[in-house]
């Protein structure tokens, strides 16, 4: 039976990837600070699922403390999610972000490396990593912003451009995957994750915008547009996400050293208020947006090229948009409880 740990393992992802795992039969272990908001929570429902997988409650700043759960577990494949997540944050704390995604990812590869090198290790990278794109052409439509001469999306050719500490943080931790590949031997992989939405999501307004536009609908809270709305990303189910995880160790051995595109690629693109138009008709209400600045590094639109991993790797999206997000409000819906922050 092959096993898996996965830091950050509390977060949305990680419970929703730990969830799939386990179904499949794995052998699985969480590692998490449970410093974000939701995680005590989706930790619970984990748990209460699968009674089975092994809670680990360590910081990836704690090397050692680390290095110690992954010399006692030598896990087939080791999922790296944990991470600080928003663009803004790392505005406001540069270090913090610095310590956590890069400094974090560093501590990962060396536990790894010293204590279980046999292991895979698939590293959740961003689009971020491809910063601004200013010379890349960007057109208007009816339904958002589009890459003019970038039918597919953007490919894994794209020059690297690190923008924003948060960019550069998980760039350098992107980088340190690869290179531990060539320089090490290691079997590694980095996913350069776009939009990811789905159930166990708690998310704000800088970061999650599919689900905290969803929450804030139905939960009647403020939403605030910044920028003309128009921004466009592709967005991608989770469970979608989790299968991709899964292919991934499929073809490990063809795959190492190599970095991947997953999104939901041109077929599951949304700009702003297209969702927001979305969410009033499913709900039957009105919604009256604020208007705020644009925020620095805001690209009006990414959109995944996914044929590499498609040839590569056998995967391409199944769920759409609008069957992925009515998941997501039924969910919401069922679980209003979960939220009482928002009324604080």
């Amino acid at each position: 039976m092959p096993s898996i740990l996965i830091t950050g393992g509390a977060g949305f992802i990680g419970v929703n990837a730990a969830q799939h795992f386990a179904c499949l039969g794995w052998e699985v272990a969480i590692l998490d600070n449970l410093s974000r908001r939701g995680t005590e929570d989706n930790l619970r429902w984990l748990l209460d699922q699968h009674p089975a997988i092994a809670f680990h409650r360590v910081d990836l700043r704690q090397a050692e403390a680390l290095a110690e759960v992954v010399a006692s577990l030598r896990p087939s494949m080791l999922l790296h999610l944990a991470a600080q997540v928003a663009v803004t944050t790392s505005y406001t704390n540069p270090r913090e972000d610095f310590e956590i995604n890069a400094l974090g990812t560093f501590n990962v590869m060396e536990a790894v490396r010293l204590h279980s090198p046999e292991s895979f290790v698939l590293f959740a990278s961003t689009n971020k990593v491809y910063g601004g794109m200013e010379t890349v052409a960007v057109e208007m439509t009816p339904h958002g912003y589009r890459f003019r001469d970038l039918p597919a999306g953007v490919p894994e050719s794209q020059p690297l451009d690190f923008h924003s500490p948060y960019g550069c943080s998980k760039g350098v931790a992107d980088q340190y995957t690869i290179d531990y590949a060539r320089i090490y031997g290691l079997h590694t992989c980095a996913f350069r994750q776009s939009c990811i939405y789905g159930t166990r999501q708690f998310g704000i307004e800088d970061q999650g915008w599919v689900a905290w536009f969803s929450i804030a609908a139905l939960l009647e809270r403020p939403i605030t547009l910044y920028g003309d709305g128009w921004q466009t990303r592709d967005v991608l189910d989770v469970r979608d996400l989790a299968r991709a995880y899964a292919a991934a160790w499929d073809h490990r051995d063809t795959i190492s050293g190599q970095a991947f595109n997953i999104g939901g690629g041109p077929v599951n693109t949304l700009c702003l208020r297209d969702l927001l138009r979305f969410l009033e008709e499913e709900l039957a209400i009105t919604l009256s947006p604020l208007s705020g600045q644009s925020r620095p590094g805001d690209q009006p639109v990414f959109i995944c090229d996914v044929s590499k991993a498609a040839k590569q790797l056998g995967w391409t999206p199944e769920i759409s948009v609008d069957v992925g997000v009515r998941h997501l409000i039924r969910w919401v819906r069922d679980n209003r409880d979960l939220f009482g922050w928002l009324k604080q």
